[in-house]
Order: structure tokens, then sequence, then C-alpha cells
């Protein structure tokens, strides 16, 4: 697999104060990346997404992503998960379960060995699609399954989505794979057009890098 189509409800600008729009979106990142609590009476940021989605469930351009048989599988963090550590992309795919979004969440994918945190490394030293792969098992008893939803907080190039996507190719190699991000990076301020601008994307691998092409 050299290409995974994803799909994103958010978008954040990493650079730039030319608009208000651009500064608000790095908050709401944070959100997202915290689970924090918003709106009044306050509700997780995850069950926020959840809300949004059922809400306008008919004009998102992924809702063909979610079939009568789709999983959700949560990405895992890029540290060794610990009992009772922030997992958000878990918190946000057992938010989209229980507002009618896919049949279950499948906690499958376990970080073996921990791996450079993708914000906190320069472009040049973030962990490459095969290191994400080599990081990753699958773990448990699983059933054949066939449509299959990787959920992730926050998407950049794609890297940990495709590694990931790999992994499970292996335990499930007749399984339908996409991605959901709930919020992407959008780099280029002048391609910044709202936080709030879902999408459909393609996330496709450059095997001479060992990196990936995330368009949009």
């Amino acid at each position: 697999m050299n290409q995974l189509q994803f799909g994103s409800l958010l978008s954040y600008c990493p650079r730039g104060d030319n608009t208000e729009e651009i500064r608000r979106s790095r908050e709401v990142m944070t959100f997202v990346k915290n689970d924090s609590y918003v709106e009044s009476p306050p509700v997780p940021m995850s069950e926020w997404i959840a809300s949004i989605m059922e809400l306008r469930r008919n004009t998102l351009p992924f809702n063909s992503f979610f079939q009568s048989n789709t999983v959700l599988v949560p990405l895992p963090k890029s540290s060794l998960l610990r009992p009772n550590s922030l997992w958000v992309p878990d918190r946000i795919a057992q938010a989209l379960v229980a507002h009618g979004f896919g049949t279950r969440v499948l906690r499958c994918l376990v970080r073996e060995k921990p791996i450079r945190q993708t914000s906190t490394s320069p472009p040049q030293l973030r962990p490459t699609p095969s290191e994400h792969f080599q990081s990753i098992a699958v773990q448990g008893n699983l059933e054949s399954e066939q449509d299959i939803i990787l959920v992730d907080d926050i998407v950049t190039r794609g890297h940990t989505m495709l590694g990931s996507a790999w992994r499970l190719l292996e335990a499930f190699p007749s399984a339908h794979l996409t991605g959901l991000a709930a919020i992407r990076t959008t780099s280029n301020p002048t391609d910044f057009l709202s936080i709030y601008d879902p999408r459909v994307g393609l996330i496709s691998y450059r095997s001479d890098y060992d990196d990936c092409m995330r368009d949009p």
C-alpha cells in the first residue's frame, strides 16, 4: 500500500498571524491534542467532535467511510502507553462509536518501542513511515476485519497513519483501510481557509525518501 485515503474534520495553521482564524486554529489544535473541555456546559473535545459530526453527518465528505461493519482503530502514541495516561485517538474513537460512527473500537495497535514525537521534532528528524511500522505491533485475538478506519487526533504528513496501515494489513490482508483525523496541519497560511473545513484527502508514500506527501 503506497496510498491511503483519509478524512479530516478541522484544520489548523502552525505559522502566521495574519488572521484571527489562524490564531484561533492553533488554540483549537491544543484543545484537540489535550482533549480539553470546551463549550458550556463543558464537554471534552472528543465528544464535541463526535457531536458535530453527528449533527452534520449528511454533509461530511467522508461520511461514506462509515459502513455497517466499520471498526475504528485508534493510532498509538509515540511513547509506550501507561495506565491511565491520556490517549486522545482512543477517546475520539470511543466518542464516534457512541454517536453511531462505526460498530466498535478495536485497540489492537500498540507501540512496542517508543519513537521521537512528531510535534517536537524538526521536519528532517520526524519518524518515518518505516520507523512507525517497525515500532508498532498488532496484539490480541482478532477476528477477520473487513472495513477499518484508523483514527488519529492530528495528521501532519501522514507517517503514523501509513505506517500503522502497513502493520494492520499484515494482520488483515483483505481489509479495506481508510484514515480519519480530527484536525490536519495546513502549513502554508495562504492555503488555510477555516478551522471547520472537512475534507477527504490522500496520503502518498515516497519510497525514495521514506516519507509521505499529503493532499490536502
